[in-house]
């Protein structure tokens, strides 16, 4: 697959490592030298320095011969009018863009993506996707993850497991006969560093982070058997009232109605913004790391602090703050790569990555195959995938334990019409079935293969 990433930023350099370690055909284009001659020098790409939506440019790039476009710059506009160049001008089949600004989101004004103007195949909005990232964690206290599956009939959660869990020590095939009715597997677990696919004879040891699957009605059995039940966030503070702030805040008040919000922003003007924007929220003007303010917030009776201004080093000495006066829990938005291996051993119980989120959100349109969904992992740690089996599948008929899985692939549940199934050795996939897997980032592929049908995989 040929594709152009317009963006050599953050997000722009890990979708194009993703590409090129699956041997696509990856052009990247910047306006930025310095940017270009990192990725160029990190990745197997071509590098190119110029302004994504210049047509010469975007020749250069290969645009004439392209699958897809991808434009990921700072800039929305730069973003759409690469999309729209793409099209008018080299019949680009996929066009995804970044969209930031939620004007041109609002549903008012959605003919503007429509194929007679600007034909954007899909709009990515870091901003709304981390909002309801966040707010999923609110309603799964103890995880750190929470990714739907199965139109949000199965639930892929990671939590860490305390020296209170109850099944430390036991190898995880008992795992079934203590808990004969909870539909749930264990599909990687994160020690010191490494990734295991575990096998029946694997143990769980304390301070493990474990991705399990599960039935989204029995996620809170087993939280609770992985050592975790705490109360679901009832009284919430979220900290900086810029985009997600406010996305989250509203969606809050409309989901969520025994849940009270209080917003804090720092910018008076942007507080005045906010405030007339919501219904129930309580907003307030001030420094969250100013002691009067801290006070007045009332944090030892605070289920969560969610922190998520545009300054890592706020979002996390604010969670810390939180913690220490006594919030039951953090959550804080972490842009910086390097911050995040830390942020949790410092006591923030979760940091959340805008552009692990965003990359997520564009790979499941990046999959070959019959992919529908695709949620990448930490860096490193692999990928979520919901499949749907055809008739030609090279999965279907067999015991799964005849299908021969990469060591690096566990399957985790199987959605057959109303059923959640808990596969096992002797489950055979049928036609139709939607299987989610784990994967580790070099077996990927192989997913891809397991699911092609014979005339799509090329």
């Amino acid at each position: 697959m040929r594709v152009i990433v317009c963006g050599a930023g953050q997000v722009g350099l890990n979708i194009a490592r993703h590409l090129a370690t699956e041997n696509n055909e990856v052009t990247v284009i910047d306006r930025s030298e310095a940017l270009i001659r990192r990725i160029g020098d990190a990745l197997d790409v071509r590098a190119i320095v110029g302004h994504a939506p210049h047509p010469d440019v975007l020749e250069r790039a290969g645009a004439a011969d392209c699958d897809m476009i991808i434009a990921v710059t700072q800039t929305d506009e730069v973003n759409m009018v690469a999309c729209q160049v793409a099209h008018s001008l080299f019949d680009v089949p996929t066009k995804i863009a970044r969209v930031r600004a939620q004007s041109y989101l609002q549903p008012i004004w959605a003919g503007l993506f429509s194929a007679d103007h600007m034909p954007i195949d899909v709009r990515i909005s870091p901003e709304v996707e981390v909002a309801r990232a966040v707010r999923r964690r609110m309603h799964v206290p103890g995880a750190f993850d929470v990714i739907p599956l199965g139109l949000g009939r199965v639930q892929a959660i990671g939590t860490r497991l305390g020296e209170d869990c109850p099944v430390l020590d036991t190898p995880i095939r008992q795992l079934t006969s203590l808990f004969p009715d909870l539909a749930t597997v264990i599909v990687a677990i994160l020690r010191g560093g490494r990734t295991i696919v575990p096998t029946p004879d694997d143990q769980l040891l304390a301070g493990d982070e474990i991705y399990f699957v599960a039935d989204r009605e029995h996620v809170a059995r087993a939280m609770a058997a992985f050592g975790h039940e705490e109360p679901e966030a009832h009284r919430v503070i979220i900290v900086g009232g810029g985009n997600i702030g406010l996305f989250l805040a509203q969606e809050i008040e409309e989901q969520d109605e025994d849940v009270t919000v209080k917003l804090i922003e720092l910018d008076e003007e942007r507080a005045k913004v906010v405030a007339a924007s919501l219904a129930h929220t309580v907003v307030v003007h001030g420094d969250v790391l100013d002691n009067e303010i801290l006070e007045e917030l009332n944090l030892q009776h605070t289920d969560m602090l969610i922190t998520v201004t545009d300054n890592d080093e706020v979002n996390v000495l604010a969670a810390l703050l939180a913690k220490r006066l006594g919030c039951a829990r953090t959550v804080a938005l972490v842009n910086t790569v390097h911050y995040q291996p830390l942020v949790t051993s410092l006591g923030v119980d979760v940091a959340v990555s805008p552009r692990g989120i965003t990359v997520s959100t564009i790979l499941q349109h990046l999959r070959r195959g019959r992919i529908r969904a695709v949620h990448s992992l930490r860096e490193g740690v692999g990928e979520i995938i919901e499949a749907e089996a055809m008739d030609t599948s090279r999965i279907v008929g067999k015991p799964l334990s005849g299908v021969k899985l990469d060591k690096g692939i566990m399957a985790g549940a199987i959605l057959r019409g109303d059923a959640v199934i808990m596969p096992r050795g002797d489950t055979v996939i049928q036609a139709g079935d939607r299987v989610i897997l784990y994967a580790l980032p070099n077996v990927v592929r192989k997913v891809e293969k397991l699911f092609s049908v014979s005339l799509e995989f090329f």
